[in-house]
């Protein structure tokens, strides 16, 4: 069986590559955020509808700003990160499919959708999004920890207050701190996980 990327970029995109909690004293330049960007927009979502919204949080106030809706085991990890991506969705993103899907008039298969209907498609695919970043970050050298601790109403009132966007989680950015890494925990087999039927 061929494999076009060859081991070692394997290595690196899942096998080798962790979940971080301690971080370097390193700064993540904002030209490898846009690179990261720049390889994740292309992962597919359904109609090219591209939900995902980030808001890479890297000042001091920003941070300060996420703290209070950080859950008390994740406040240090966080507040430590070089970059703490709050992966968010769109809620509008149909008004951009005219520009991502023009072969069709795409926008009205959703503009009249019951609005639980429309959340489920983004968060759906704004989820999927959120994990190219993870792939595309430790692509470019960067090592990632994504988070569900933290509170959704705080985090979208501090930073969506106009609530046309909602997070989804969050994720630490920059490079983490090999020593403090813990033996990397057990999977699921094969056979525990998946059928073919």
């Amino acid at each position: 069986m061929s494999i076009p990327i060859d081991s070692q970029a394997l290595d690196t995109l899942f096998r080798e590559a962790r979940t971080h909690s301690a971080w370097l004293p390193k700064p993540v330049p904002d030209e490898l955020l846009k690179s990261a960007y720049d390889l994740f927009k292309f992962g597919p979502t359904s109609a090219n509808g591209s939900p995902g919204r980030v808001v890479f949080v890297k000042s001091a106030e920003a941070k300060e700003r996420l703290r209070p809706a950080l859950a008390p085991g994740n406040v240090e990890k966080t507040m430590s990160a070089p970059v703490t991506a709050i992966l968010a969705y769109d809620l509008e993103y149909y008004e951009k499919l005219p520009k991502l899907f023009p072969q069709v008039d795409a926008r009205s298969w959703f503009v009249n959708m019951p609005k639980e209907k429309i959340e489920e498609h983004a968060f759906r695919n704004g989820s999927l999004e959120g994990a190219y970043l993870i792939l595309a970050a430790r692509a470019l050298g960067l090592d990632c920890g994504p988070m569900s601790g933290f509170d959704q109403a705080k985090t979208d009132a501090a930073f969506f207050p106009d609530g046309k966007w909602k997070s989804n989680f969050l994720c630490n950015i920059g490079y983490g701190d090999d020593t403090k890494l813990f033996p990397r925990n057990p999977r699921l087999d094969f056979e525990e996980a998946c059928r073919i039927e």
